[in-house]
């Protein structure tokens, strides 16, 4: 940051025409960067303009392009809405330009973990049991077998078993086996039963829907076995005779469950899903490079860090194929970029339809300047692949899922991919959870985080007080997710919330 600590505005670089208001700057303050003095009032993480912008002009944040000028614009003017516009990105993309693995520890001096060792599955960061649905009409029968474990004394005795999960969901019949809505939905469940952050799993359908359980059995290579077991209700016999079988299954798995115990593991082992939601004008400045310098450490002790949402990494993808180790890794995530465009089209949108209302009265302006400050969350490492939704993730070191930005969507495809720790930063005060996988909360501002200290792990505001740099925030939040990983409860597992965000990418007709 080019700007003074104390300076009421933030000059992130010296190419960009407006600067970050650290706090609100009043009519005819110095903003202390340039000599330029607000002519308006400036909310908190709003831009502030540094010269004069003619209508029609780029203008630049982040030394990037975010938008053109609708109107003049004078130093000093609050720039938003009212006299900034999104433009066509044209970025120019050059490919596996920036690939250097700097930074790589020496295999005996990485950092472990303490997780469950599933052998093949991987390694687990909790030790839960799973409730997978098919369909939507096994969502009832499923929430009752999760209620009696964890409302009903059912884990009495079991304490080293998290809990048991019901992932349910409103999709599963009325489509067509052959559209992608279809790959998307069998892709996720089958992700979640492979999990390692389950112990075991019971898959419960209802019998008659589209969605039927052999196929994916088939398609997946998946076995019924000890620890997994599968139901319909139709086949059972109703609704207390599936409720009465699956109750059983999951007791005669719960002592080999309960038996698992945390042994010393690889951060190899780790794959941590990097997400935002509820962002605003300080997430691109504060906890997403703050998480960009965590994910780095994870990736340099031998770890996984999955970022995702194409449609805000849109006008930043740039700074992504430039990192790409190979040419076609760098093509695939065009090619989902092209995807994304034909797919808003069609449905009558675009890709600026974001930012949100939130994120839009936190300071954002265009989906350009949000992808620039989302990026920011995948580090520096060289992007080793991208991966279609809900994809197992196979490859070691930074990777791409391809999701909406719609957050529940976004980390349900991360966590099938096998992400077992979520780090989530937010501006706005989201409040998610995603079981099986634990979910760090970052703050992007102090502010919020003490409005809404209940529900988040971690403030990075002091990056934009000049408290604290970006570097040791973000070895901060490395240091917060090995412990995560190891066992320590996240703010959402002590309210015992993330029930009810397993969320698969709903695309194509219902019929």
């Amino acid at each position: 940051m080019a700007s003074d600590a104390q300076s009421a505005a933030i000059l992130l670089n010296p190419a960009d025409d407006v600067a970050v208001a650290r706090r609100r700057i009043a009519t005819n303050e110095s903003a202390g960067v340039y000599d330029v003095v607000a002519s308006q009032l400036i909310p908190r993480g709003h831009k502030i303009a540094l010269r004069p912008i003619s209508k029609g002009a780029e203008l630049r944040k982040f030394g990037q392009v975010i938008g053109v000028a609708t109107q003049d614009i004078q130093p000093g003017s609050h720039v938003h809405l009212h006299n900034l516009a999104m433009v066509e990105s044209h970025a120019q993309h050059h490919f596996s330009t920036e690939i250097d693995e700097v930074g790589m520890v020496d295999p005996a001096e990485r950092r472990t973990f303490m997780g469950y060792d599933r052998g093949a599955g991987g390694v687990g960061t909790r030790n839960f049991i799973g409730v997978l649905t098919t369909v939507n009409c096994s969502a009832t029968v499923s929430r009752y077998v999760a209620d009696h474990f964890n409302r009903m004394g059912g884990l009495e005795g079991f304490g080293n078993v998290d809990g048991v999960v019901a992932l349910t969901h409103g999709l599963g019949c009325a489509v067509s086996t052959k559209t992608e809505g279809y790959l998307y939905l069998t892709r996720v469940i089958q992700g979640y039963a492979r999990h390692p952050n389950f112990g075991g799993v019971i898959m419960v359908g209802l019998g008659c829907e589209t969605n039927q359980i052999q196929p994916i059995l088939e398609h997946y290579k998946l076995e019924e076995g000890e620890r997994f077991r599968t139901l319909t209700i139709q086949g059972m016999g109703g609704t207390r005779k599936t409720i009465d079988a699956a109750c059983g299954m999951i007791k005669e798995m719960l002592p080999s469950v309960n038996s698992a115990v945390r042994t010393e593991q690889p951060l190899s082992g780790l794959k941590v899903a990097l997400e935002c939601g509820g962002s605003d004008g300080y997430s691109g400045v504060t906890a997403n490079p703050a998480l960009g310098y965590a994910s780095d450490l994870i990736v340099q002790n031998g770890g996984t860090t999955c970022l995702a949402e194409t449609p805000e990494i849109y006008g930043a993808e740039h700074l992504l194929t430039r990192r790409a180790v190979r040419p076609e890794v760098a093509q695939k995530l065009l090619d989902r970029i092209a995807w994304w465009r034909d797919y808003t089209e069609r449905n009558g949108a675009e890709l600026n339809n974001n930012p949100s209302y939130g994120n839009k009265q936190g300071g954002l302006t265009t989906i350009l300047e949000k992808s620039l400050g989302a990026v920011a969350k995948g580090g520096s490492m060289p992007l080793k692949a991208v991966y279609e939704y809900g994809e197992i993730i196979a490859a070691n070191g930074f990777v791409f899922m391809d999701t909406p930005g719609y957050d529940p969507v976004a980390v349900t495809g991360q966590v099938a991919g096998g992400c077992n720790v979520v780090c989530f930063t937010t501006g706005r005060g989201s409040v998610s959870g995603w079981k099986p996988a634990p979910t760090i909360k970052i703050a992007t501002n102090t502010e919020m985080y003490e409005h809404m200290r209940e529900d988040m792990d971690i403030d990075t505001g002091g990056i934009a007080t000049g408290a604290e740099t970006i570097e040791e925030a973000g070895s901060k939040i490395f240091e917060h997710v090995i412990a995560t990983a190891s066992g320590k409860k996240t703010v959402s597992e002590l309210y015992d919330y993330g029930d009810n965000e397993f969320v698969p990418w709903q695309v194509g007709a219902i019929t």
